[in-house]
């Protein structure tokens, strides 16, 4: 499976990558610092590879996880049910939650850090619904 980790937050990062790895060790993580960065990447490859998972932090200097998300809409017919978006926030705003859920990518909204037991189900549920 390969997994974007978009946050600016350094440690944050670190520890997501932590549990990923622990969790299916021949996962692929892509770090980025930059949701630009991020989208960048996926939207040249929204037609062909993209990762399976994408966990996004919504609060980022030069591009939020919002308008990443924005973003992304004209790519939704060649991501939806191939890109899992995943919110990793350290926000407790339910309003944050509400918005999330009207973005046809995003599968989840998820407390930061990301425990190893959440983490499993969601590889669960992924690979039950795709060929991996």
């Amino acid at each position: 499976m390969h997994v974007f980790v978009i946050d600016d937050d350094e440690i944050s990062t670190f520890l997501a990558e932590q549990v990923l790895l622990e969790e299916d060790e021949t996962t692929s993580i892509s770090t980025f610092a930059s949701a630009a960065d991020a989208l960048e990447l996926l939207t040249k490859q929204a037609q062909a590879d993209v990762p399976e998972m994408v966990l996004l932090d919504l609060h980022m200097p030069e591009m939020s996880g919002w308008e990443f998300l924005n973003a992304l809409k004209p790519y939704e017919q060649y991501l939806y049910g191939r890109c899992h978006i995943y919110i990793l926030s350290s926000s407790l705003d339910q309003e944050d939650e509400i918005k999330a859920s009207n973005y046809t990518l995003v599968s989840g909204f998820l407390q930061k850090p990301i425990d190893p037991e959440t983490l499993q189900v969601l590889f669960s549920q992924l690979k039950n619904n795709s060929n991996f």
